[in-house]
């Protein structure tokens, strides 16, 4: 909470403690969560169960070292109360605790860094931002969808007093802190129910949302039973006493991961992801796997449906896979155990071949991890083959919100690279259309005679992909050309070289050499008389060559264009224009290179430039060629306003004469 809160204490007027204050984003997010979650309430009681778990699964990884943590109470549990007099829901764990520095820092997940990021991605549509909420993790304050008042009680294990933290909030832009003795370890939350809500104050309604969410809780959560109705009394004898309550098990408490695949429904499955995922939807596809062997573990991965807010955030916390050691849960965001471009998959490992003990230290170079990681992408990456395979529809959805990480793979995961590869869709000047994506067999099937290399063109966007001047002569040909606008695709296909067998070459980069795909009559005449142009223009191209040698490494004929007057290439090494803009305004140095000026001769305004007697018109008018290039291929001026200028006196020379 300290990243996203001005802790700011100011005495409690009663003397109970110290009241602090939300920063303000953090409030914003609470209210629109308090209102937005309106239509599913009941998601508080699966929040609290789980940060409950947590805290148990805490207690026992601490007392592998530690084992005096459990002297003081070794049946780990939760413990759920109500109160339909008071009404009031009471949900207890007695596991890890927290002392009151824990409770300021790490008190409901909604107070982490990104919560301005999270805001800004909230379109204003209820049904959606709810979604959005899901992803980002409710935590802790989906209390206050049901409560107006919650007070929060806890003690930390292994504190040598009994000092223990009281907090309190209404959620009106602030909270209370107080000390208070505590005797046992643990936490309870107390919700005071809003009126409207208190339906959720009756055991049968809070009994069936534990067996709907959170039956797989490997802890038994317990509640008190109902009193059972005495037995009539026979004649003459005094009335029997009722039977007290006691504390019964709710849920099943088994591991769903640790049961045979063919004893767990698909419904099952779906919730136990939404349980430990906190998402709101089913997930796009999942694999449970028991691998037994050299290394014995089980692993039970998920794919979700939609992207959390922050997945693109350099500074996102790699969560997402849970590591389990014989049941015993060890680490959260085991990154190791999954490669940055697989960061979206969600679920669990669980080992009998790592010691209870393991630290992400020991993680760091641990060849039980590697086989399991190994294992683990190929698993994912058949996955979603199957899923391209027979369900394309679906795939098309998954590719649109994870399909930017899978770009990352080449730099990451040379080893499987071409299988990610497989996975790629790209735009393609054979649909013609955004969105109706080909793979790189689709387009390796329809591959021109004689063609033996994959052509594709990076941009800022589809538009510039699509309208860039370097397809021209690809468009002549018919030969398909691969379209890229995604930020990450300059850098991705740095790293992959060729696919099947078949070079990536850039469009926009280097010579081009078509003479190999073949073509009709047609294509040969235009070739031809494009290449006696070439000849004729050689003084026009050593005039333009004088005036921009300040600017070009070189002007020189074009063979890719068709009806543009002139485009910029670049080097074969060299970064995209618009990736450049992108790097400089982030503060990186470029390496300072020239492009190239290709001219078509044959275009009218070159005709008009050969002919122009005036040098210095003549200067302006090479100049404004190369600025158009510049801007068609996503590039930045240096000097706009000189830009401008030459564009009016072209303006008017033309209108003069």
């Amino acid at each position: 909470m300290s990243e996203e809160q001005d802790n700011n204490p100011t005495a409690d007027a009663t003397g109970n403690g110290e009241r602090m204050t939300f920063q303000a984003e953090v409030n914003q997010l609470l209210q629109l969560m308090i209102h937005s979650l309106y239509s599913n309430p009941e998601i508080f009681l699966r929040e609290l169960v789980s940060n409950g778990s947590d805290a148990l699964d805490k207690l026992r990884f601490e007392a592998v070292s530690n084992d005096k943590l459990l002297t003081e109470d070794s049946e780990l549990r939760i413990v759920v109360e109500c109160d339909q007099e008071a009404g009031t829901v009471t949900v207890r764990d007695n596991g890890i605790g927290m002392n009151r520095e824990d409770v300021v820092a790490n008190i409901g997940t909604i107070a982490k860094s990104g919560t301005k990021q999270f805001l800004e991605s909230l379109t204003g549509d209820q049904k959606t931002d709810a979604k959005l909420i899901g992803q980002f993790g409710v935590g802790f304050y989906s209390a206050f969808v049901v409560a107006d008042r919650v007070t929060l009680t806890s003690r930390k294990a292994g504190d040598p007093s009994d000092a223990g933290v009281v907090w309190e909030s209404d959620a009106e832009g602030g909270y209370t802190l107080a000390s208070r003795d505590v005797a046992d370890r643990g936490t309870e939350v107390v919700l005071h129910l809003k009126e409207d809500m208190k339906e959720y104050a009756g055991s049968w309604r809070l009994k069936s949302i534990i067996k709907k969410y959170s039956d797989h809780i490997t802890f038994p959560i317990m509640m008190w039973s109902e009193p059972a109705p005495p037995a009539p009394a026979e004649d003459g004898e005094e009335e029997p006493a009722a039977e007290a309550p006691v504390l019964e098990q709710v849920n099943a408490a088994s591991a769903l991961w640790t049961r045979p695949k063919s004893k767990i429904t698909d419904e099952e499955y779906a919730e136990f992801y939404k349980q430990v995922c906190n998402d709101y939807e089913d997930p796009l596809v999942w694999a449970h796997n028991r691998v037994e062997g050299t290394q014995e573990y089980t692993s039970l991965l998920y794919v979700p449906k939609k992207a959390p807010f922050d997945l693109y955030d350099a500074n996102r916390d790699a969560r997402g896979i849970k590591l389990f050691v014989q049941r015993v849960f060890i680490m959260d965001e085991a990154e190791k155990l999954m490669p940055r471009y697989l960061r979206f998959v969600r679920g669990l490992v669980d080992s009998n071949d790592l010691p209870l003990n393991v630290s992400r230290e020991i993680l760091q170079n641990n060849r039980v991890i590697e086989a399991i990681r190994s294992a683990s992408v190929k698993r994912v990456l058949g996955m979603l083959e199957k899923l391209a395979a027979d369900k394309p529809d679906e795939y098309k959805d998954f590719w649109n919100e994870f399909g930017a990480c899978l770009k990352e793979a080449p730099g990451e995961d040379f080893a499987n690279r071409e299988q990610v590869a497989k996975l790629y869709r790209f735009d393609s000047t054979h649909t013609g259309t955004e969105g109706e994506m080909v793979s790189l067999d689709d387009y390796i099937a329809r591959m021109k005679p004689g063609q033996d290399k994959i052509y594709y063109i990076t941009a800022d966007n589809y538009r510039a992909a699509a309208n860039s001047p370097h397809l021209e002569v690809f468009r002549d040909k018919g030969i398909e050309v691969l379209l890229m606008h995604d930020r990450v695709d300059e850098w991705g296909m740095s790293y992959l070289n060729e696919y099947e067998g078949k070079s990536f070459v850039s469009v926009a980069k280097g010579d081009l050499d078509l003479d190999a795909v073949e073509g009709d009559e047609t294509d040969k005449q235009a070739r031809e008389e494009r290449e006696a142009k070439a000849k004729e223009a050689g003084p026009l191209i050593e005039r333009m060559s004088t005036v921009l040698k300040d600017d070009t490494s070189e002007v020189r004929a074009s063979t890719r264009l068709t009806t543009s007057p002139a485009c910029v290439v670049l080097g074969e090494q060299d970064m995209a224009l618009h990736m450049q803009q992108l790097m400089k305004q982030a503060g990186h140095e470029m390496p300072s290179s020239k492009p190239a000026l290709e001219i078509n001769p044959a275009h009218p305004i070159l005709e008009l430039l050969d002919k122009e007697v005036d040098e210095d018109r003549f200067a302006e008018w090479s100049r404004l060629l190369l600025d158009q290039a510049l801007l068609a291929e996503g590039g930045q001026l240096d000097d706009g306003a000189g830009f401008v200028k030459r564009m009016n006196e072209m303006f008017i020379a033309l209108h003069a004469g």
